[in-house]
């Protein structure tokens, strides 16, 4: 059945666009419709805007316990239907049922959660120095466009949605066009739990249409992105004659260094990071460094992760990998593998085309590529799908610089069981992000990078600060 959802949610009700322009959800283990959208236009944007405006003054001057209140409403309601959430994002990105539900949906139960506590703990106020009567505000910086990607939807949305309610803000919210059903669920969840109209709003679109809109609205005071470098430099130059506040999340193209004393289960457990998400995750780890001495064993051990994938549809049970979210994106990755054979790259597994057993939807075979050097396109550009490349080092200063020899810096990883070895090495990558040896990020760590892969920082008390002024009054006593 073909969903429609026309609609948009501006001051705390559904209406419908302005004008019609419809656009069609595909399915990416079909390539069928599954959803109908519109697209808004000016008109719509400024409405929306408007809406969130009008809200600002009041939801500033709402107390920290019912925003609590409220916030903790969209907690149990989030979880109550969270396998809604997991079933609309199968359905729109191709995420498979088990990693929807436990990975994509849980998500932005975990955010919601993690926001919830920090704002608790967060201090508004401060005295910079007491005695001389120096204080320091924190205000929320207004209206806010919250513009999110297709690969983890509600991830994004609760990272930049959560943390502008606790600040203060008020928002427009655009999801990505190609995978909007997430958002438009979530947006059913606000309005179940009873925030202010106009506080929250949104409004579908593409990036030349609402996006630029948006981006370049006098009443915007701050653009949250998370997307394309690409799309982030065109939405910093729309954002620049109205001087407002650009946080971007971009891509990455990260390094995992292993060592040849890294423990037994790195280069799978790499190689496997790569292509969950059917690699469509920005921090992945895509450029294996393999130090010579154990170089051999990794790409066998790359070969075998690859071999034993699974890819099957989305909605089936079970640990596969499921299809890439659109054509384009299929298109581009098969270019992009294709020029890899092109260059050099010696193809060790997967390659180009659909696996066999597979006639329709945008499904990659998991690629793993070794002998890749860092002058070659697919060490240099984002793929964003199920495609390792493998790049022998000889040392530690060479691996420091093969990883560092990027336009990206999001995530690096290092795999090694020398403890000094790792934080040096650490201190010297040139990311926002380093993992070792597989552990974790706690939750309310910042996520963001360095160069070509943004300027903000999402998660935690870092988050909630991104949606803040910062002022400085003199003579408070």
């Amino acid at each position: 059945m073909i969903e429609e959802k026309r609609d948009f949610y501006i001051d705390g009700q559904w209406v419908k666009p302005s004008q019609i322009n419809d656009l069609e959800v595909i399915d990416p283990s079909t390539e069928e419709v599954c959803a109908i959208i519109s697209l808004g236009s000016k008109n719509d944007t400024d409405d929306a805007v408007k809406a969130a405006k009008n809200s600002f003054e009041s939801w500033w001057g709402t107390s920290k316990e019912k925003k609590i209140k409220l916030l903790n409403n969209l907690l149990e309601i989030y979880m109550r239907r969270s396998s809604e959430m997991a079933e609309a994002i199968s359905k729109e990105m191709g995420a498979p049922k088990d990693w929807s539900i436990n990975q994509q949906s849980q998500s932005g139960e975990d955010h919601i959660k993690t926001f919830i506590n920090n704002y608790k703990k967060f201090k508004f106020e401060n005295y910079l120095n007491e005695d001389e009567g120096n204080y320091i505000a924190y205000e929320p910086i207004g209206v806010c466009a919250l513009i999110t990607p297709w690969n983890w939807p509600i991830n994004q949305i609760a990272l930049k949605v959560l943390p502008a309610l606790a600040a203060g803000c008020t928002m427009i919210l655009k999801p990505s066009e190609i995978a909007p059903l997430s958002g438009m669920l979530f947006t059913e969840m606000i309005h179940e739990a009873g925030f202010p109209k106009g506080v929250f709003n949104l409004v579908n679109g593409d990036g030349p249409g609402v996006g630029t809109s948006l981006s370049s609205h006098p009443d915007i005071d701050m653009v949250s992105f998370t997307g394309s470098t690409r799309a982030g430099k065109l939405i910093t130059k729309n954002a620049a004659d109205t001087i407002k506040r650009v946080s971007l999340e971009l891509g990455g193209k990260g390094a995992n260094i292993v060592f040849a004393d890294a423990d037994e289960k790195a280069v799978k457990r790499g190689v496997r990071r790569v292509f969950n998400n059917s690699g469509q995750s920005c921090n992945a780890p895509t450029r294996l460094l393999v130090e010579k001495s154990i170089y051999e064993r990794a790409v066998k051990e790359a070969i075998e992760v690859a071999e034993k994938t699974q890819v099957d549809l989305a909605n089936k049970e079970g640990s596969h990998i499921g299809p890439v979210v659109s054509k384009i994106q299929y298109d581009k990755i098969q270019n992009l593998i294709n020029k890899g054979i092109d260059e050099g790259a010696k193809l060790v597994a997967g390659g180009p085309d659909r696996p066999s057993h597979l006639n329709k939807g945008y499904f990659v075979r998991p690629t793993v590529f070794a002998d890749v050097n860092n002058e070659m396109t697919i060490a240099k550009e984002e793929i964003f799908g199920p495609v390792v490349s493998i790049i022998p080092f000889s040392n530690e200063e060479e691996a420091i610089k093969i990883s560092n020899d990027t336009a990206y810096g999001l995530t690096n990883y290092i795999q090694t069981t020398d403890s000094k070895r790792a934080q040096r090495v650490a201190r010297q990558l040139r990311s926002g992000m380093v993992e070792i040896n597989g552990v974790s990020f706690a939750d309310g760590s910042p996520f963001g990078g360095y160069k070509q892969s943004g300027n903000g920082r999402e998660g935690g008390k870092w988050g909630i600060e991104e949606f803040l002024e910062v002022k400085s009054i003199s003579g408070w006593k």
